[in-house]
């Protein structure tokens, strides 16, 4: 039986940065990762190791200096801006520490900014945004704004939004970063759910508590993959969580 097509693939990538117009910086030194589908993988390392770095061309946010990256089986390192947007917009999920949601808008409104960021009709989504927000708990609260709702339910709402286009790809940085120990177990088993159903999930992490749940641990060290610890087999892939409309 063959193998599945990597989600992720990294290629020999490199990441160099020009500092005041003269320093160099190289953040990443030839990384080679793969990651198949339904996989949870947290990235650890120092501050400087490449981490941030890594997830950010990984989340289609900059570019390698050299390199290939395949996400899904596509060349996106050397995409067209609007494709690259794209790709970005359609096949990945975010998660951020700080939540990133926008305060004018109502919880079921922030769910729908990606589909408007893609040109769709939010009405004949409609019932998939509340699909979402029921899945993360948040079925009663869809008129309130993100300042009527605590930093676990804001939480709530960027993992619904990054649902939202159904992305091949779901990544998290820091997701618990700003939540208080219980309300950041309760984000993580949501996560942990979001995986078993069979979303692959990539998330950087300080915290070694929060590694300790995916199956495979990447250590960064000064721009290199230093060692990679697997805690438990990678699952296969499942079917879709939600259905789009």
């Amino acid at each position: 039986m063959q193998a599945a097509e990597p989600i992720i693939r990294l290629e020999g990538i490199e990441k160099r940065y020009i500092l005041g117009g003269e320093v160099e910086v190289r953040a990443l030194r030839g990384v080679d990762v793969a990651v198949q589908p339904g996989s949870y993988v947290a990235i650890m390392g120092p501050s400087g190791s490449g981490k941030s770095t890594m997830l950010n061309l990984i989340g289609c946010l900059d570019r390698p200096t050299a390199g290939r990256y395949f996400l899904g089986g596509t060349d996106v390192s050397r995409m067209p801006d609007d494709e690259l947007s794209e790709a970005r917009g359609s096949k990945i999920g975010f998660i951020f520490q700080s939540y990133n949601l926008i305060a004018q808008l109502t919880v079921i409104e922030n769910i729908q900014v990606p589909l408007i960021y893609q040109g769709k009709d939010i009405r004949a989504y409609h019932e998939h945004c509340v699909r979402l927000a029921q899945l993360v708990g948040l079925g009663d609260r869809l008129h309130h704004r993100p300042n009527q709702l605590s930093g676990g339910q804001q939480q709530r709402v960027a993992v619904a939004r990054s649902l939202v286009n159904d992305p091949l790809l779901m990544l998290a940085d820091e997701p618990t970063g700003n939540l208080d120990s219980r309300t950041g177990q309760e984000v993580l088993d949501l996560i942990d759910q979001l995986n078993t159903q069979g979303k692959t999930i990539v998330l950087v992490t300080h915290d070694e508590r929060v590694a300790a749940r995916a199956h495979r641990v990447i250590h960064m060290r000064d721009g290199l993959i230093d060692r990679e610890v697997m805690n438990r087999p990678e699952q296969v892939t499942r079917g879709p969580l939600v259905t789009a409309a």
